[in-house]
């Protein structure tokens, strides 16, 4: 599917997924960096930083799917928006951090909200009825 054909709400919300995967990889390098500076022991923070950054790629890929129009890209896009909603309400709840937290929950249900909205909904819908 060529992405004319993905609505702009699905490329906006692909945008966004990528720039989380981004962001993702950049707190994963920055915490490398802490852990080669510091003794804070390089094993959980290295275990750490490889799955900030292991989750930084898929999302990546995610939201460049989303851009191309690509349909299989949607369920783990909104499956991620769900998980880091998660993690923002622990954030701002349980870690004290809601400066952190609501953004950052503002911001997944700004993908969730481009994502659901009436012409990416048509969109999706389109290639279920135009299945084999």
């Amino acid at each position: 599917m060529n992405t004319a054909a993905a609505p702009r709400p699905v490329r906006a919300a692909g945008v966004l997924v990528g720039l989380q995967g981004l962001v993702g990889m950049v707190i994963a390098a920055g915490l490398l960096v802490a852990a080669a500076r510091g003794p804070t022991g390089p094993v959980p923070v290295g275990a750490t930083a490889a799955w900030l950054a292991g989750f930084g790629v898929i999302l990546l890929v995610v939201g460049a799917n989303l851009v191309r129009g690509r349909h299989g890209a949607r369920t783990p896009a909104i499956v991620a928006q769900l998980l880091l909603l998660g993690v923002c309400w622990y954030a701002a709840g349980p870690s004290s951090q809601p400066a952190y937290g609501l953004p950052a929950a503002a911001f997944c249900v700004t993908v969730l909200v481009l994502l659901f909205c009436p012409p990416a909904l048509r969109w999706a819908t389109r290639a279920h009825r135009q299945a084999p």
